[in-house]
């Protein structure tokens, strides 16, 4: 295990835990962000054990289980499964399931789900979207609404001209299990995960997922998504923070603005349950990545008194970061590229900085560089100015929002048409009944 050889540094008179990954740099080696990723196989990860903090672990029989229910779709390029049919976000004893959702399901889904049954919720990337839909719909025409009977053209369009990206058919059964599965075009994904186009798919993966099907581009602009997203979070927190503080910023980044946390379409409590009981998933997730970052720290001593301290559901230790204005700007020059020009954006009103000189501003900070490689992300004047800033938490929280609400709002009406009037209702009525939840 990881934390078993964890070792201790003082950086600013704080302890802080140095993983051997760190130490060594095999899973995170130095300035891997700047190089772009080109991958035709694993073999071409930055180092053999790049990224597999991502890959959580489950019962073996579950993921066998999930796997048999994607291999009746046509071939996909990567797959997770997400959601709390897959990792729970309450208590077997409090759950206020009466009765299955599965006809049939196989035993390692009913162990997994000690017996209650929740839908299982898949997210499906193709690169050849339309060609998936013409296959998919000749294999499982009954999943889809009235859209189906337009056609894999018509089906195609509405996944990727509209909302987040993503075409949803909820309340299917499959191998006698009931799931929502959505459908989304690679590059979709790989854009969001890398740049924060809509934060729609990047944050699903914020969250521990049980991933079932891999591709390296993937799994490297996911690294990239991770880190992104402690940067960002670390920007909303004070200067101390507890760590169930830290993944709860990033957990709620991508329910800034979205309807359903709104309009109590939502479990109120939805992302403390979530990190509650996922709260040792999320430091095997997170852990390598937070100690990789020059400027956090952990503070409590049982981190390292106590070697299974990841093991420790009811622990939340204490945290630190660097409010240096050098190390926070670089941090936001580090920021994914959609999101970071909205933050930008959102300064230049402030400081009424004119058009031209702006986009001069922009060119500047483009991450790429004239030969269409990735410059180092180091923080300019811009960037600094902007670290300084007291309103700097406000001003993220404001661009989170601006990122995520019109594509989940499209998103949401989309479902209707996706999911036809009947299980769009359903789904919307299923939902309103967690919001009314305490």
């Amino acid at each position: 295990m990881v934390v078993s050889q964890l070792r201790m540094t003082r950086r600013n008179g704080a302890v802080s835990a140095e993983s051997p990954a760190k130490a060594s740099t095999q899973t995170l080696p130095p300035d891997w962000e700047d190089e772009p990723p080109a991958l035709s196989d694993f073999t071409q990860l930055p180092h053999k054990d790049f990224g597999k903090n991502q890959l959580i672990e489950t019962n073996e029989e579950f993921k066998r289980s999930l796997r048999g229910i994607l291999r009746e779709f046509p071939p996909i390029s990567y797959a997770f499964a997400y959601g709390s049919g897959v990792f729970p976000q309450s208590d077997a004893s409090t759950s206020r399931i009466t009765h299955s959702p599965h006809l049939n399901p196989p035993e390692a889904i009913l162990k997994w789900q000690k017996g209650g049954g929740k839908m299982i919720d898949f997210m499906l990337a193709t690169k050849f979207t339309q060609h998936f839909h013409s296959l998919n719909l000749n294999r499982h025409k009954d999943h889809y609404s009235f859209l189906g009977s337009l056609g894999s053209a018509v089906v195609s369009h509405v996944q990727d001209a509209y909302g987040a990206g993503a075409y949803f058919n909820p309340y299917i059964t499959v191998n006698g299990t009931m799931i929502k599965y959505a459908v989304v075009n690679f590059q979709t994904l790989h854009r969001d995960l890398s740049d924060w186009d809509t934060l729609y798919l990047a944050g699903r993966l914020h969250k521990p997922v049980k991933i079932l099907f891999e591709e390296p581009n993937i799994r490297v602009a996911n690294q990239r998504n991770l880190l992104s997203a402690v940067r960002c979070a670390l920007l909303l927190l004070p200067p101390t923070f507890s760590e169930k503080q830290l993944y709860s910023t990033i957990t709620g980044l991508s329910y800034k603005g979205d309807p359903r946390m709104e309009y109590g379409s939502e479990h109120p409590k939805k992302i403390d349950n979530i990190v509650t009981h996922q709260i040792r998933n999320f430091r095997l997730l997170y852990h390598d990545l937070i100690t990789s970052l020059p400027n956090v720290s952990y503070l409590d001593q049982q981190c390292f008194s106590k070697l299974d301290w990841m093991d420790d559901t009811k622990l939340d230790v204490r945290m630190s970061q660097d409010m240096d204005v050098e190390r926070r700007g670089n941090m936001v020059r580090r920021l994914p590229k959609s999101f970071r020009q909205k933050l930008y954006f959102l300064y230049q009103r402030k400081f009424a900085i004119p058009g031209r000189e702006f986009q001069e501003m922009l060119d500047e900070s483009k991450d790429e560089d004239a030969e269409g490689g990735l410059k180092k992300q180091v923080g300019g004047a811009f960037d600094r100015r902007i670290a300084g800033e007291k309103d700097l938490p406000d001003m993220v929280a404001r661009a989170v929002n601006q990122t995520v609400k019109w594509p989940a709002t499209v998103q949401s009406f989309k479902g209707i048409l996706t999911a036809g009037p009947v299980r769009a209702w359903r789904y919307l009525q299923e939902k309103r009944e967690k919001g009314k939840q305490k």
